[in-house]
């Protein structure tokens, strides 16, 4: 004999199946084993309100010592464990972070998960991680679902198209802060936390002119992209400090990608003058640029030497690397970004807003 059993309002994701009488009984009491116990039930095997139930569970002072141990031992007998989602919605918050990030590829991106996921931990926080894969349109529908998700807060390292912000202002109307790291929007009135290349793109450049090149190209990031562009800055200042006049045709653009950054390298290389050191805008576009250099039979460090940014420890494996490249501290900047944001959503409404923060970290010229 075989009787048809539906199993759907024990689990959703099966459908009605043939099983033997007796296999029936063994299936039915496994899943009746497995219901998640409720503090209703135990409130009813002991007799005693949901109420005193609850406040027994958190040690409440205002129950006696037997009643909080009777309850104790029976919730611990029967494998209770509290409703988290009832906790969340009781004290307004669902202990989870929104992370958004141009690219987890980049391991300056994925070292920065590391910072920031250390940091939440320790506050028993949760990290939902979004790629923008650098497209504003992606970034925008990933902020909204991180709303709807209700995240408690946003840390955001903004794509190479964000202009506006607007999409990370709107989250203020729903009591979501968000605290910028790295790529940083050049904008007022925002959280952030990123490391200042001013000071050691000088010293790069200056690094190069010591090593006897006088024709230094540069392939900067995307025009598009609104972040504060200090490398430009330090590139043009170490010319004036040393009173070599900056040309315009050493300086090229990509847009990042592999195509964009052989592009770039390509224009630099057909100049009649061309340059004998190149400052690449992170190691990713220095690999590529090695790469490219390579493939025309021009030797690196000799005909063509790198200096990039950002220190991946990878690059020290490698046969060709650069000889130099701007330590970002990408962990640093996501734990400091992490504790920032923490520093928001512990502040109490009552006292109210606070000041927009601007923590700036130093980087340092690693020299290989």
């Amino acid at each position: 004999m075989f009787l048809v059993l539906d199993l759907r309002p024990y689990t959703s994701y099966l459908t009605p199946i043939c099983f033997d009488t007796r296999e029936y009984a063994v299936i039915l009491a496994l899943l009746m084993e497995k219901k998640v116990p409720t503090i209703k039930e135990i409130a009813k095997k002991l007799n005693i309100s949901v109420s005193t139930v609850s406040r027994a569970l958190h040690n409440h002072p205002s129950i006696g010592l037997r009643t909080k141990m009777q309850v104790q031992k029976l919730a611990a007998e029967m494998n209770y464990e509290p409703n988290q989602t009832a906790i969340q919605f009781k004290q307004g918050k669902t202990f989870t972070l929104g992370l958004i990030l141009p690219n987890l590829r980049e391991e300056f991106f994925s070292t920065a998960i590391s910072g920031v996921e250390d940091t939440a931990f320790k506050n028993n926080y949760n990290v939902l991680i979004g790629q923008s894969h650098d497209e504003l349109q992606r970034e925008q529908r990933i902020v909204e679902t991180m709303r709807k998700h209700r995240v408690d807060g946003v840390l955001a390292s903004i794509s190479k198209q964000t202009k506006s912000i607007e999409h990370f202002e709107q989250l203020d109307k729903y009591n979501i802060p968000v605290v910028f790291f790295d790529r940083v929007p050049d904008v007022p009135n925002i959280h952030s936390v990123w490391c200042s290349l001013y000071y050691s793109t000088i010293e790069a450049v200056e690094f190069l002119f010591r090593k006897g090149h006088q024709k230094v190209g540069y392939i900067q990031g995307p025009l598009s992209l609104n972040i504060k562009n200090e490398r430009l800055e330090g590139y043009c200042a170490a010319h004036k400090n040393k009173k070599i006049p900056v040309q315009e045709s050493l300086i090229a653009t990509t847009d990042l990608s592999r195509e964009g950054t052989e592009q770039a390298i390509e224009k630099l290389l057909a100049l009649k003058n061309k340059p004998t050191a190149i400052l690449a805008f992170n190691d990713n576009v220095a690999l590529d640029t090695i790469q490219y250099v390579r493939s025309k039979k021009l030797k690196i460090n000799k005909d063509i030497s790198v200096v990039s940014y950002a220190n991946w420890p990878i690059t020290s494996y490698l046969d060709f690397p650069p000889i130099a490249s701007v330590e970002q501290f990408p962990y640093e900047q996501g734990s400091r970004a992490t504790e920032l944001l923490f520093k928001l959503l512990n502040t109490k409404a009552s006292e109210g807003r606070l000041p927009y923060e601007n923590i700036v970290l130093k980087s340092e010229l690693i020299v290989r």
